[in-house]
């Protein structure tokens, strides 16, 4: 089958996409609006961007519902800030309840049961359950497209992390087994990382003389 984008409903390109790209990382991210409500939802369009300096992004998408952008994205455009919390196996069904699509002022901590920490260096929460946190302020935001399907690009530089001892291997390596990281599919679909291949990548030979 062939598929020219602009001729299929924008729906029709999300279950495509979201069906081919994945397993994907969540970015469940925590923020504050500017009278310092906190707010939480899991984003699957999230991923690193390089570590020097450390950055992430995220891409909050225009809600269906009512063609409006997710709270989560006036609150980093207003406050500059954002805490990525890493989802665990313990924590997927929290992080399930915390998607639920609501108004400003509903606590999505408590509704998923889970519990609001202070971060170190920004003002929004961390959720406290979570084994790692990254503390972020915002680089820049790319708009893509304010319509439904549309969404906008959320660029972050993480300023502080925070990670538990227990999923650490020495100084600066997580131990994967502990840590138990959960993937998004498509659908309501997730999976474990629980089937692992190593590989050792070919060496380098940039700069070998011929």
């Amino acid at each position: 089958m062939e598929f020219n984008p602009t001729t299929l409903p924008h729906q029709s390109i999300y279950k495509i996409l979201t069906g081919s790209v994945l397993p994907r990382p969540i970015g469940w991210i925590s923020s504050i609006d500017i009278d310092g409500r906190p707010n939480l939802a899991p984003f699957s369009f999230f991923n690193v961007v390089c570590s020097n300096p450390p950055t992430v992004l995220f891409c909050p998408s225009i809600r269906g519902v009512d063609g409006k952008p997710k709270d989560t994205l006036n609150n980093v455009r207003a406050t500059g800030e954002f805490v990525v919390n890493i989802v665990t196996e313990e924590l997927l069904k929290s992080m399930n309840l915390s998607s639920i699509e609501a108004p400003p002022e509903f606590d999505e901590f408590n509704f998923a049961g889970v519990t609001l920490a202070p971060s170190v260096v920004v003002k929004p929460p961390r959720v406290a359950e979570s084994p790692i946190h990254f503390e972020c302020r915002v680089n820049q935001i790319i708009d893509i497209n304010n319509q439904p399907g549309g969404g906008s690009i959320v660029i972050g530089t993480v300023v502080h992390i925070h990670a538990d001892e227990g999923v650490m291997l020495g100084g600066d390596k997580i131990n994967l087994t502990a840590l138990k990281p959960i993937g998004r599919l498509m659908g309501s679909a997730y999976c474990r990382v629980s089937d692992i291949i190593e590989l050792e990548r070919p060496k380098s030979i940039l700069g070998e003389k011929k």
